[in-house]
């Protein structure tokens, strides 16, 4: 079979060809309903012919955002359908495509697959097959109601490589591609008008300049389009991401001679032309309707209804663009022979896991999963090794690089999806990471969180290319400049850059990788109010992360000096975690540059977090497990909390929707399901592990649970169905779960295999009961990193109970590697204060319900812009065994009960004596106080609101003002009062901790403990 130069390949693929026939000769295929069983006698049978179980369309409804077009593994050209649902400044779906909206007005060259924003990028140069008269500028029809055309899903196929669709107007239309050039075939209704539109300036973020050439003589349509601008209408970040940073070029060729051309410029259409330029502009609805340009060509159908075209693209130049096209495409190939060249080419690329065994729905959504990661990154360079860097000038590859590459979706693909590409394809990780290292050169040194081809987009939050090349490098791969990416991501965890004290495009796409690091250093977190990032919490665990993931690679390379630097900071998500924000034992709540915390505070509120509540995100601590739950009160009370997290109150799974718990639509948590495996109870991460893949992966469009990400949700599938998952996303050490196939091969690509048997696999055989590492018991819930790296052979033994006590001793939970912290739960309250027979307890004030006459606006403690006046209340310090907070200013000076856990110092107490009161009315619960000894007490709390003129509950007056402040400036002369009340305790117990219901109007100022 011929092979065109410069196609993306593999190691394998030469093994691929050579064996394929002798292959398909003698493979029996197993019955695709259910697994046959493997027995010593009845080895399992590999399936060798993966790219038939590949579904392009699933993802493509229910939010994937992927697209069912032609595209190569890693390709450049992704030819694709871009569907309208009426507005031609918009998109059906983010990348173009949605199931659910079968109308298409053109087939784009360029896509990225399942990133969220809406449009997502790319979408370049639609060409659209019209059955009619052209008689007015296509930019005019502004609704496509004229130049788009309907499709039913019975006239659609899509397969790796090919992708064919017959329009409502008869028109059928055939594609399949290489890695940078495509070929499509145009079958028209005979005797019908036939013309190919070429939108230029139609990408789906629409564009700065377009312009197109055609030339009749040569038969070619050539042209580009100046683009850019992901994420560009992102409400949380402005119109800061409107702006340029590539320019496609591409080059068509046909097999026939035109038989008329046209071109238009926004609503003028100029018959007869050959030429024209404009763009669109970046924004949607009015303000760009009608704008844009774009030229048709025309045939004669009276004789021939057929139409062939090829066209090669390019980022760096047209010329360029006709070389890719000249190298990839012969100029006999067909749609045919591209197709069938493709298919070949994802079979290798798919076979990198084989597998034996499944049902015909495990197979379609494990492979569809392969091939929705394959899709990512993106080949930017040309045959000639020319690509356009992110200072958009044309650069060459490196030295011993074989591709640039583009688009890298760091936030999202660090956590499942590098380690995959790393896993089975390192050479292509290697080039990946030094496409990454160029583009950061050419960048001032900066290292853009999200690159869209070569742009820097800087759309959501953290460092993640720090934990990703950690993780390439842990996995062996290496043919990438090592230490000048090291030294240069070093440099960007610990020099400050100007960029990191700006706002713009905040909060989505703050241009700061490391946003505000001086103070980021001085404080140990992200601080809210002054990070200039998208959540001061998010950035803090993520930034911990990224510097676990550099002291463990400085590790590896013997640089003590970076070691040391940064893996104390991989402990600062301690410094974010407040043991008193939920009743549960703890959150991760954003701080303050002050270091007060931001309230109000709730569990399932996203602020301070990018996408995400506090609920997910206090478990973003993959590095350091052990410690997390020494922070929750030790590994029961994790496992428990666990419990309540993937659990709905019914029992059922929570599958998103709820804050409080489990989003499997989303990255920032996908990893929790394996965290069971460090607190000593693996069954569970088997049972939700394979809830999860059951519940939410599908086939069909609707077969993903959300935004793919360029491959990250469809890598945690399969890492799900291999029974494994990365322990961190910056090591190589390997959870365990319960494999789905009888036995799969992962083929390293470099020459490693690792095999992982199942004999028992079945849909119902969840649990591990026992595993055995190259013939040896495995007691341990993980692989080591020597597995992974020199292969091996893992049998996991299945079945439908639970075996809870494989994996479950200390020595046999996976390993953290940081330092353990000398203080267990972090961000205690000090000791409190002796005062006589009581004991002054240090609070958190979240409220400032106190003003002066000179500055009323200040407090306001009932939310309506009421305050006590500070001149009637006792001056702060120690006064009858409480400890009086400041009444001055604006820092806060009450304690709102809202369910959370108040600490005490430990100690044998008869009473808590709480100086409270109530607002909005009188406030009652119950407060229970926790012993060490996990025993509790309770008893009502009942407060009488400020403004009573006497105590309802028996309370006492403890401090009454004659008037109130009032946020206008005012005073009332209304006399409130803070009461004291008594909580008995049990002073044969330790008192550790209260809790109450979530009763905010009920504010505590001050409170002691009664010996």
């Amino acid at each position: 079979m011929e092979q065109c130069d410069h196609e993306v390949h593999s190691p394998r693929s030469w093994l691929a060809v050579a064996t394929l026939g002798a292959l398909l000769g003698t493979f029996v295929a197993v019955p695709p309903a259910a697994a046959s069983p493997v027995t010593p006698d009845r080895p399992p049978v590999k399936d060798v012919n993966p790219v038939r179980h590949v579904d392009p369309l699933i993802g493509s409804a229910n939010g994937g955002n992927t697209y069912p077009g032609a595209v190569m593994p890693f390709g450049m050209i992704s030819w694709s359908p871009t569907n309208t649902a009426g507005d031609q400044t918009n998109a059906a779906g983010s990348n173009g495509y949605s199931y659910n909206t079968p109308r298409v007005r053109g087939f784009a060259l360029t896509h990225v697959n399942g990133a969220g924003c809406h449009p997502g990028a790319a979408g370049d140069v639609p060409i659209m097959p019209f059955a009619g008269e052209v008689t007015s500028s296509p930019t005019a029809d502004t609704t496509d109601r004229i130049y788009a055309g309907d499709f039913t899903h019975d006239e659609e196929k899509a397969e790796p490589g090919r992708y064919t669709v017959t329009l409502g107007s008869g028109v059928k239309t055939d594609l399949a591609v290489t890695t940078r050039a495509g070929t499509g075939e145009f079958t028209f209704p005979k005797g019908s008008k036939a013309n190919l539109l070429f939108r230029v300036s139609n990408s789906l973020n629409g564009s700065e300049d377009a312009e197109i050439t055609i030339d009749p003589a040569t038969r070619t349509v050539t042209g580009s389009v100046l683009t850019g601008a992901f994420c560009g209408r992102r409400a949380n970040g402005g119109v800061n991401n409107r702006k340029t940073y590539y320019r496609l070029h591409f080059a068509a060729t046909f097999d026939r001679a035109f038989s008329g051309t046209g071109t238009w410029v926004d609503d003028e259409l100029r018959p007869g032309g050959t030429t024209a330029r404009g763009g669109e502009g970046y924004a949607t609805g009015a303000d760009r309707a009608g704008r844009g340009s774009g030229g048709y060509v025309s045939f004669d159908t009276s004789a021939d209804a057929d139409v062939s075209m090829r066209v090669g693209i390019s980022y760096t130049s047209l010329a360029a663009a006709k070389e890719n096209l000249a190298r990839e495409l012969t100029p006999r190939d067909t749609v045919a022979s591209v197709a069938a060249r493709a298919r070949t080419a994802w079979n290798d690329r798919l076979r990198s896991v084989e597998v034996a065994g499944g049902s015909a729905d495990l197979l379609t959504t494990f492979y569809s999963a392969m091939y929705h990661a394959y899709l990512q990154p993106n080949v930017t360079s040309d045959v000639a090794g020319t690509y356009l860097g992110s200072d958009q000038k044309v650069h060459r590859l490196a030295s011993g690089q074989r591709e640039q590459y583009g688009n890298f979706s760091g936030w999202d693909q660090y956590r499942a999806h590098t380690q995959l590409l790393a896993l089975l394809e390192p050479e292509v990780a290697g080039d990946y990471a030094q496409s990454l290292y160029n583009l950061a050169g050419q960048n001032g040194g900066v290292w853009d969180r999200w690159v869209h081809v070569n742009g820097p987009t800087h759309v959501m939050t953290g460092d993640p290319s720090a934990p990703a090349l950690a993780g390439f490098y842990s996995l062996g791969v290496r043919n990438f400049d090592v230490r000048g990416a090291f030294e240069s991501l070093v440099r960007q965890a610990t020099v400050p850059h100007p960029s990191g004290l700006s706002d713009k495009g905040c909060p989505g796409q703050c241009e700061g990788q490391r946003p505000n690091l001086a103070e980021y250093m001085r404080l140990g977190y992200a601080p809210q109010d002054t990070c200039h990032c998208w959540g001061g919490a998010a950035e803090t665990l993520e930034d911990a992360a990224a510097d676990y993931a550099l002291a463990d690679w400085a590790d590896r390379l013997g640089r003590d000096a970076e070691r040391d630097t940064l893996l104390p900071r991989a402990s600062w998500w301690r410094n974010t975690f407040n043991p008193s924000a939920g009743k549960e034992g703890g959150y991760q709540q954003a701080r303050k540059a002050d270091g007060t915390w931001l309230w109000p505070f709730s569990a399932t509120s996203d602020a301070g977090f990018a996408q995400g509540t506090s609920a997910t995100y206090t478990w973003m601590v993959q590095h350091d497990v052990s410690g997390l739950a020494a922070a929750m009160g030790g590994e029961q009370q994790a496992a428990e909390r666990l419990d309540a997290f993937f659990h709905r109150t019914d029992g059922s799974w929570a599958t998103g929707g709820d804050g409080f718990r489990y989003d499997p639509t989303n990255e920032p948590g996908i990893h929790v399901p394996w965290l069971y495996n460090a607190l000593g109870q693996p069954w569970k991460t088997q049972e939700t592990v394979r809830a999860m893949a059951s519940l939410v992966y599908k086939t069909g469009p609707g077969g993903l649970p959300g935004n793919d990400d360029l491959g990250t949700m469809s890598a945690w599938y399969v890492f799900a169905a291999l029974g494994l998952y990365p322990q961190t996303p910056s090591r190589a050490e390997t959870l365990l779960s319960s494999p789905m196939f009888p036995k799969a091969w992962i083929n390293r690509g470099n020459g490693k295999t690792i095999t992982v048997t199942a004999p028992q696999a079945a849909q119902n055989a969840v649990y591990v009961q026992d595993v055995r590492v190259n013939g040896k018991p495995h007691t341990r819930s993980w692989l080591p990193e020597s597995v992974l790296n020199e292969g091996g052979d893992v049998v996991v033994n299945v079945g439908t109970t639970a075996n809870k006590s494989w994996a479950t001793e200390p020595a046999d939970l996976p390993v953290d590697h940081v330092p353990t912290a000398a203080t267990p739960i972090p961000n205690l309250p000090g000791a409190c204060t002796p005062a006589g027979t009581s004991c002054a307890q240090s609070l958190q004030y979240d409220v400032d319900g106190v003003a002066t006459a000179d500055a009323k606006a200040q407090g306001n403690l009932d939310g309506k812009g009421w305050s006590f006046p500070a001149e009637q209340l006792p001056a702060p310090g120690p006064r009858d065994g409480h400890l009086i907070p400041d009444t001055k200013g604006t820092a806060g000076n009450f304690h709102s009960l809202r369910g959370q856990r108040t600490y005490l110092t430990p100690g044998r107490y008869q009473a808590l004596d709480l100086l409270a009161t109530a607002v909005n009315g009188d406030q009652q619960t119950e407060l229970t106080i926790t012993y060490a000894d996990g025993t509790t007490s309770s008893a009502p709390l009942k407060v009488t609101d400020w403004a009573s003129t006497s105590p309802h509950f028996g309370e006492r007056s403890a401090f009454t003002t004659d008037t109130r402040y009032n946020v206008n400036g005012t005073a009332d002369g209304r006399k409130v009062t803070i009461w004291q009340v008594s909580i008995p305790a049990d002073p044969a117990r330790e008192a550790v901790s209260f809790t109450t219901g979530a009763v905010p109007n009920l504010k505590v100022f001050a409170l002691s403990s009664r010996r």
